[in-house]
């Protein structure tokens, strides 16, 4: 973890190469839906048959989620990287102990809470400030004790690394 200090930079371009090839792989999809929402074969029978509308909502919510992506990766490409403190704040990589031992490595990021990656050997997983957890860790340092309650499930957590 310690090499992470130099080299948040990469972790980025990492985020930005997943976003990127989930935004190739969505574009497939849509294309796929697109052509199933206009193939002549998929043109209704009757006012029951409705697989062309249908494939037309999956092409939109696709495309919907290509914007998305595609604006997240303008802000990760223009994210500035303050000076590490031991602080957790936006762009914070921070490492995380459970009550049983397990490690979480999360990356503070300002969009794609969810998004999993993996990077210098670790799973990583972006959480934004807004999500439960990211407002709970905003502001807290190394040795603090932080509880997350997600969907009745209490958990707590010891922040070992704050980078």
């Amino acid at each position: 973890m310690n090499s992470m200090h130099n080299n948040k930079t990469e972790l980025i371009q990492t985020i930005i190469l997943q976003l990127s090839f989930d935004l190739d792989v969505l574009f497939g999809a849509a294309k796929t839906a697109h052509e199933a929402a206009t193939h002549p074969e998929n043109a209704p029978a009757d006012k029951y048959d409705t697989l062309a509308l249908e494939a037309s909502y999956v092409a939109q919510g696709q495309a919907n989620r290509a914007r998305q992506i595609r604006h997240s990766i303008g802000i990760y490409k223009q994210l500035s990287l303050p000076e590490a403190r031991d602080v957790v704040q936006l762009t914070s990589l921070v490492r995380l102990e459970d009550a049983d031992g397990m490690m979480k490595t999360l990356f503070i990021g300002p969009t794609e809470g969810g998004l999993k990656i993996e990077y210098d050997g670790m799973d990583i997983v972006v959480i934004t400030p807004g999500s439960p957890m990211g407002r709970e860790l905003l502001g807290m340092r190394s040795g603090d004790s932080v509880g997350i309650d997600s969907g009745g499930n209490f958990q707590e957590y010891e922040i070992v690394e704050v980078i």
